[in-house]
Protein backbone atom coordinates (compact mmCIF):
# COMPACT_ATOMS: atom_id res chain seq x y z
CA UNK A 1 0.00 0.00 0.00
CA UNK A 2 2.90 2.25 0.81
CA UNK A 3 4.27 1.89 -2.70
CA UNK A 4 1.28 2.61 -4.54
CA UNK A 5 0.77 5.79 -2.38
CA UNK A 6 4.62 6.86 -3.44
CA UNK A 7 3.68 6.13 -7.13
CA UNK A 8 0.29 8.31 -6.60
CA UNK A 9 2.51 10.97 -4.70
CA UNK A 10 5.19 10.90 -7.54
CA UNK A 11 2.71 10.97 -10.73
CA UNK A 12 1.17 14.26 -8.89
CA UNK A 13 4.44 15.91 -8.43
CA UNK A 14 5.25 15.12 -12.10
CA UNK A 15 2.03 16.18 -13.44
CA UNK A 16 2.03 19.88 -10.74
CA UNK A 17 5.11 20.48 -12.52
CA UNK A 18 4.23 20.04 -16.03
CA UNK A 19 1.59 22.51 -15.63
CA UNK A 20 3.63 24.94 -13.82
CA UNK A 21 6.25 24.42 -16.34
CA UNK A 22 3.67 24.69 -18.76
CA UNK A 23 2.44 28.06 -17.31
CA UNK A 24 5.26 29.48 -16.41
CA UNK A 25 6.60 29.42 -19.75
CA UNK A 26 3.44 31.17 -21.79
CA UNK A 27 3.41 33.69 -18.35
CA UNK A 28 7.33 34.65 -18.19
CA UNK A 29 8.85 34.19 -21.66
CA UNK A 30 7.42 36.64 -23.74
CA UNK A 31 10.20 38.08 -25.53
CA UNK A 32 11.16 37.33 -29.53
CA UNK A 33 13.99 35.36 -28.04
CA UNK A 34 11.97 33.08 -26.28
CA UNK A 35 9.87 32.26 -29.14
CA UNK A 36 13.37 31.83 -31.29
CA UNK A 37 13.39 28.26 -30.09
CA UNK A 38 17.09 28.96 -29.96
CA UNK A 39 18.30 28.38 -26.32
CA UNK A 40 20.64 27.15 -23.72
CA UNK A 41 19.47 25.15 -20.96
CA UNK A 42 20.02 23.20 -17.44
CA UNK A 43 20.63 19.20 -18.01
CA UNK A 44 16.98 17.46 -17.67
CA UNK A 45 18.95 15.76 -14.58
CA UNK A 46 18.70 19.00 -12.50
CA UNK A 47 14.82 18.86 -12.81
CA UNK A 48 14.21 14.54 -12.90
CA UNK A 49 16.27 14.50 -9.71
CA UNK A 50 14.57 17.72 -8.10
CA UNK A 51 11.21 16.10 -8.69
CA UNK A 52 12.39 12.77 -7.50
CA UNK A 53 13.86 14.39 -4.44
CA UNK A 54 10.36 16.07 -4.00
CA UNK A 55 8.63 12.73 -4.17
CA UNK A 56 10.86 10.81 -1.90
CA UNK A 57 10.55 13.69 0.75
CA UNK A 58 6.48 13.70 0.26
CA UNK A 59 6.77 10.21 0.75
CA UNK A 60 9.05 10.58 3.75
CA UNK A 61 6.91 13.19 5.34
CA UNK A 62 3.81 11.20 5.39
CA UNK A 63 5.42 7.87 6.71
CA UNK A 64 6.71 9.78 9.37
CA UNK A 65 3.06 11.08 10.38
CA UNK A 66 1.85 7.66 10.28
CA UNK A 67 4.16 6.58 13.22
CA UNK A 68 4.65 8.42 16.45
CA UNK A 69 7.55 9.45 17.49
CA UNK A 70 9.15 9.64 14.25
CA UNK A 71 9.82 13.67 13.82
CA UNK A 72 13.31 12.80 12.53
CA UNK A 73 12.08 11.13 9.80
CA UNK A 74 9.20 13.95 9.25
CA UNK A 75 12.02 17.13 9.47
CA UNK A 76 14.17 14.58 7.13
CA UNK A 77 11.04 14.70 5.10
CA UNK A 78 11.08 17.74 4.86
CA UNK A 79 14.96 19.11 4.07
CA UNK A 80 14.76 16.50 1.32
CA UNK A 81 11.79 17.83 -0.41
CA UNK A 82 13.09 21.71 -0.11
CA UNK A 83 16.23 20.50 -2.08
CA UNK A 84 14.28 18.95 -4.39
CA UNK A 85 12.13 22.10 -4.94
CA UNK A 86 14.83 23.86 -5.21
CA UNK A 87 16.50 21.75 -7.95
CA UNK A 88 13.13 21.62 -9.72
CA UNK A 89 13.04 25.74 -9.43
CA UNK A 90 16.50 26.53 -10.47
CA UNK A 91 16.22 23.98 -13.70
CA UNK A 92 12.73 25.82 -14.40
CA UNK A 93 14.38 29.37 -14.03
CA UNK A 94 17.60 29.21 -15.84
CA UNK A 95 17.73 29.83 -19.12
CA UNK A 96 19.65 31.73 -21.75
CA UNK A 97 17.49 32.65 -25.20
CA UNK A 98 18.76 34.12 -28.25
CA UNK A 99 17.93 35.09 -31.93
CA UNK A 100 19.82 36.94 -34.85
CA UNK A 101 19.88 40.58 -32.70
CA UNK A 102 20.80 39.51 -29.20
CA UNK A 103 20.40 36.84 -25.89
CA UNK A 104 18.29 37.18 -23.37
CA UNK A 105 19.74 35.61 -19.62
CA UNK A 106 16.84 34.43 -17.40
CA UNK A 107 18.00 33.13 -13.96
CA UNK A 108 16.09 32.90 -10.40
CA UNK A 109 15.87 35.93 -8.24
CA UNK A 110 17.65 38.55 -11.00
CA UNK A 111 15.62 40.55 -13.60
CA UNK A 112 15.95 38.81 -17.12
CA UNK A 113 18.40 41.30 -19.38
CA UNK A 114 18.69 41.53 -22.83
CA UNK A 115 22.27 41.70 -24.81
CA UNK A 116 23.91 41.78 -28.69
CA UNK A 117 26.64 39.83 -29.26
CA UNK A 118 28.64 43.05 -29.43
CA UNK A 119 28.42 42.83 -25.40
CA UNK A 120 30.51 40.35 -24.97
CA UNK A 121 34.13 41.76 -24.18
CA UNK A 122 35.89 38.54 -23.11
CA UNK A 123 35.48 34.89 -22.14
CA UNK A 124 37.51 32.97 -19.25
CA UNK A 125 37.48 29.32 -18.95
CA UNK A 126 37.79 26.83 -16.26
CA UNK A 127 38.24 23.27 -15.92
CA UNK A 128 36.35 21.05 -13.05
CA UNK A 129 36.98 17.86 -13.20
CA UNK A 130 36.77 17.50 -16.91
CA UNK A 131 33.77 20.15 -16.98
CA UNK A 132 34.21 23.01 -18.62
CA UNK A 133 32.62 26.76 -17.45
CA UNK A 134 32.87 29.06 -20.13
CA UNK A 135 32.33 32.76 -18.14
CA UNK A 136 31.30 35.17 -20.64
CA UNK A 137 32.44 39.02 -19.66
CA UNK A 138 29.94 41.55 -20.48
CA UNK A 139 30.29 45.07 -21.54
CA UNK A 140 28.17 45.96 -18.37
CA UNK A 141 30.56 43.92 -15.69
CA UNK A 142 27.75 41.28 -15.29
CA UNK A 143 29.29 37.47 -16.49
CA UNK A 144 27.21 34.40 -17.86
CA UNK A 145 28.21 31.18 -17.06
CA UNK A 146 27.48 28.60 -19.59
CA UNK A 147 28.77 24.44 -18.46
CA UNK A 148 29.73 22.42 -21.33
CA UNK A 149 26.79 19.80 -20.22
CA UNK A 150 24.23 22.45 -20.69
CA UNK A 151 22.26 21.55 -23.66
CA UNK A 152 22.94 24.16 -26.31
CA UNK A 153 26.13 25.43 -25.27
CA UNK A 154 28.43 25.06 -28.16
CA UNK A 155 25.91 26.09 -30.26
CA UNK A 156 25.15 28.96 -28.80
CA UNK A 157 28.81 30.02 -28.58
CA UNK A 158 28.99 29.59 -32.43
CA UNK A 159 26.18 31.57 -33.20
CA UNK A 160 27.07 34.36 -30.92
CA UNK A 161 30.73 34.15 -32.36
CA UNK A 162 29.34 34.57 -35.69
CA UNK A 163 26.91 37.59 -35.12
CA UNK A 164 29.70 38.89 -32.50
CA UNK A 165 31.69 39.10 -35.75
CA UNK A 166 29.17 40.91 -37.03
CA UNK A 167 28.44 42.96 -34.69
CA UNK A 168 31.90 44.28 -34.10
CA UNK A 169 33.06 44.26 -37.37
CA UNK A 170 36.05 42.08 -37.28
CA UNK A 171 36.95 39.10 -39.54
CA UNK A 172 37.68 35.70 -38.15
CA UNK A 173 41.20 36.30 -39.50
CA UNK A 174 42.02 38.53 -36.79
CA UNK A 175 40.57 36.44 -34.13
CA UNK A 176 43.13 33.90 -33.52
CA UNK A 177 42.07 33.37 -29.79
CA UNK A 178 39.10 31.47 -31.33
CA UNK A 179 39.74 27.81 -31.27
CA UNK A 180 36.13 25.99 -30.96
CA UNK A 181 38.10 22.42 -30.07
CA UNK A 182 39.38 24.14 -27.26
CA UNK A 183 36.46 26.05 -25.76
CA UNK A 184 37.66 29.67 -26.82
CA UNK A 185 35.51 31.78 -28.81
CA UNK A 186 35.73 34.89 -27.40
CA UNK A 187 39.16 37.26 -26.46
CA UNK A 188 40.35 36.20 -22.96
CA UNK A 189 40.20 37.91 -20.09
CA UNK A 190 43.41 40.48 -19.93
CA UNK A 191 45.12 40.72 -16.66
Amino acid sequence: MDILAVVIIAAVVFGLCYLIDKGFTKLFRSQAQHMSGLSVRLNKRYGSIGLILAAVGIAAIFAGMNREGEWALIAGGGLVLLVGIGLVVYYMTFGLFYDQDGFVLSTFGRKRKTYLYKDIKAQQLYNNQGHILIELHLADGNTVQLQSTMTGAYDFLEYAFDLWLHQTGKRKEDCPFHDPENSCFFPPVEG
